[in-house]
């Protein structure tokens, strides 16, 4: 790899990594706005959304230069490639916590927070997954990737869960209707989440043993 090379992807590296800590914070600050019921931090996310969609497009670019004036292989052209992937996905995760960030605004005006399924425990797992496929890019872990994906089954698990509660309720009367709508909303929005992190510890699985994994199993052992 030539010197210029070098730091072109040390540059991106980096570029990367802030993003990534930009949106995870956003997804704490949305997650959190809907525990305390707090519309300045839901508007916090809101509207630090359009830096997040600055940073996908300046990283897009800076990835095409490289690609154009280097013509990399081997295992610069999978670290171009699984950025080129993670970029979009960071992307989505933040447009996720805006999803989320709306949905508070809502709640935040209701007599109750009607969340009828363990937010808390889902939101918890949603973020951990998220940092731990940001460390494994970080530190270029497949081992934290494999385990990201082996969490992947529990959080669809308490979605599925969320669901079948939430019905249940909706059955009981509809005064409550509105309110529970944006509460499934808001965990079906942690559950895609989860998914983009997933995509994020997959790619890192890739870039680091290029192995793709993708609609396989996981079998992680602790």
């Amino acid at each position: 790899m030539s010197e210029h090379l070098r730091k072109e992807i040390e540059n991106l590296k980096k570029k990367v990594i802030t993003m990534s800590a930009v949106v995870e914070e956003h997804v704490a600050k949305a997650t959190r706005s809907v525990l305390d019921r707090s519309a300045d931090l839901a508007n916090e996310v809101i509207r630090g959304d359009v830096n997040i969609d600055q940073m996908e497009v300046d990283i897009e670019e800076e990835c095409l230069k490289i690609l154009a004036l280097h013509q990399p292989v081997a295992i610069d052209l999978r670290f171009i490639i699984a950025v080129l992937k993670i970029n979009s996905d960071l992307e989505r995760v933040g447009d996720l916590a805006v999803n989320i960030a709306e949905r508070s605004l809502f709640l935040a005006t209701q007599s109750r927070i009607c969340m009828p399924f363990d937010y808390e425990s889902m939101s918890t797992t949603v973020q951990r997954m998220l940092g731990d496929s940001i460390d494994a890019l970080v530190n270029l872990d497949p081992r934290l990737g494999h385990k990201v994906r082996a969490q992947d089954d529990k959080v669809d698990a308490m979605n599925r869960e969320m669901y079948e509660t939430v019905k249940s309720e909706m059955a009981g009367g509809p005064e409550h209707v509105n309110c529970l709508l944006h509460a499934l909303s808001v965990g079906r929005h942690l559950e895609r989440i989860a998914d983009h992190a997933t995509n994020i510890a997959e790619d890192v699985i890739y870039l680091v043993d290029a192995e793709i994994v993708r609609h396989t199993p996981e079998y992680f052992m602790d």
